[in-house]
């Protein structure tokens, strides 16, 4: 029977993905500090509309905010591990990264009462020994790469990557992606972020995306007996008033279309027993 899975997740930055940036004065911080108001509308929406989500919450907010998270978990959601701080794994030493996934791990642990067993990586940028991590604490599965559209896979580890040569892949491990897409984040759509390195303009009207999100599920929907789809927001851009009626469309239309909603546990230990190691 036809099983077609959507998993709403939200990468729960607050401040901390602009203070990696650099971004620390207090407009900037201020920005961050809509997620405050933003979660709560965002977790009476998925009550409304009985849906099971994922929030990826780095360690300095649930430290910052943490009758909010504990609000999130209390809501029946998962909370997955997004690192300590919110730099990119690929910018730090394999000391450092292991000791900020133990210490948000923990964190999350006192929030849950158990150890997460997600992963997704500040701004989608895994190590190269971001996935032997995960393995040896024990994770079941990550969600920063995007090596598919709507169907997991299992993640490769020892791969060899040259300029001038072909790319000699590595072996497959136990550990499931969950893969992402840069195309169904609603950062790069809607929001503006300008640094000395980058401009990010953002600020799209939000129809035509929701057609996009929309028909990438109708594509999932019509070509495949199983799939998952993963959706990635960020509690202070979706929780603006407009993109919260998006949000709430894209619920709706999803549901059209007989979506099932899983967090992304759920939906990881559903691919692990279509397809065991």
């Amino acid at each position: 029977m036809p099983r077609h899975i959507a998993c709403l997740t939200f990468d729960a930055d607050a401040m901390s993905g602009l203070i990696s940036r650099g971004l620390t004065t207090p407009t900037p911080v201020s920005r961050g500090e809509f997620s405050r108001v933003a979660v709560p509308r965002i977790l009476a929406l998925l009550e409304k509309y009985d849906v099971h989500a994922t929030f990826f919450i780095p360690g300095v907010v649930i430290e910052t905010y943490p009758e909010l998270s504990k609000a999130v978990h209390a809501a029946g959601h998962e909370i997955g591990n997004h690192s300590y701080t919110h730099v990119p794994p690929a910018n730090l030493s394999a000391e450092k990264e292991e000791n900020d996934l133990r210490r948000a791990s923990e964190l999350i642990e006192k929030v849950t009462g158990k150890k997460p067993v997600g992963y997704r990586s500040p701004s989608f940028d895994l190590s190269p020994v971001t996935a032997d991590l995960l393995i040896k604490h024990g994770f079941l599965y990550e969600s920063s790469m995007m090596g598919h559209d709507h169907s997991p896979y299992r993640v490769r580890t020892g791969d060899n990557v040259q300029l001038e040569g072909p790319v000699i892949f590595g072996s497959e491990t136990p550990l499931i992606e969950m893969p992402v897409s840069w195309n169904l984040d609603d950062f790069p759509h809607f929001e503006f972020l300008r640094t000395q390195a980058q401009l990010m303009p953002g600020l799209m009207a939000a129809n035509g995306v929701l057609q996009n999100w929309v028909d990438d599920f109708k594509y999932m929907h019509d070509t495949e007996e199983w799939g998952v789809l993963t959706y990635t927001f960020h509690p202070y851009v979706i929780g603006r008033g407009h993109r919260m009626i998006f949000l709430e469309k894209l619920i709706c239309e999803l549901k059209n279309m007989n979506a099932v909603f899983l967090s992304l546990e759920e939906a990881a230990n559903e691919f692990q027993q279509r397809l065991p190691i």
